[in-house]
């Protein structure tokens, strides 16, 4: 074997072994360094402690085991409000071919104005007054996510910004639409 044989299968053999060692070398530095989010695929936040609708004071099968889209409006619905009311409906809507599974449910504290109740598709919200186990156990205004058992899955706060509701509706659209595509019940 002369030399230039030699070069050609020594280059050969190196280019085979980085074919082979750089991607589990980037894979080794990409996990030390945490480049990625760890298996997080949803957008909104993972309830820790249980909550079922029966400990929110209200009863399943009034839902018809539907999934809900349960939007608890504060005290007073300013404009803030009333704009996350019509976003949230939006995420409704946008929800296509899977809208019969999901009920959009507003508790609310006082009763909607006319003019809140036009932006929004009434005939297919279920309204009702926030029971006394919801007040108490709900801080501050939320769209929870509920699954057809009447377990709260998920819990999306409604952004200060009127900027950041398109944002917002996305990130519920997509883990509902994750939700549903998985799911066999409801």
């Amino acid at each position: 074997m002369n030399s230039s044989e030699v070069n050609k299968s020594r280059r050969s053999m190196l280019i085979l072994l980085a074919v082979f060692v750089i991607p589990v070398v980037l894979a080794k530095l990409a996990l030390n360094q945490q480049w990625f989010n760890y298996g997080v695929t949803n957008q909104g936040q993972l309830l820790e402690n249980e909550l079922t609708l029966a400990k929110l004071g209200l009863n399943l099968t009034d839902f018809d085991h539907h999934w809900l889209l349960l939007y608890t409006l504060p005290a007073s619905c300013d404009q803030q409000c009333e704009k996350t009311l019509v976003s949230v409906n939006n995420t409704y809507i946008a929800l296509g071919k899977e809208m019969p599974r999901v009920m959009p449910v507003a508790l609310t504290q006082q009763n909607l104005t006319d003019e809140q109740a036009s932006k929004i598709q009434l005939k297919k919200w279920h309204v009702q007054a926030m029971p006394a186990l919801a007040k108490s156990t709900i801080t501050q205004s939320q769209v929870l996510i509920v699954d057809p058992l009447g377990n709260v899955i998920l819990s999306h706060l409604p952004p200060k910004n009127v900027e950041q509701l398109p944002q917002f509706g996305k990130a519920i659209l997509a883990d509902f639409k994750k939700l549903l595509k998985y799911s066999r019940i409801g």
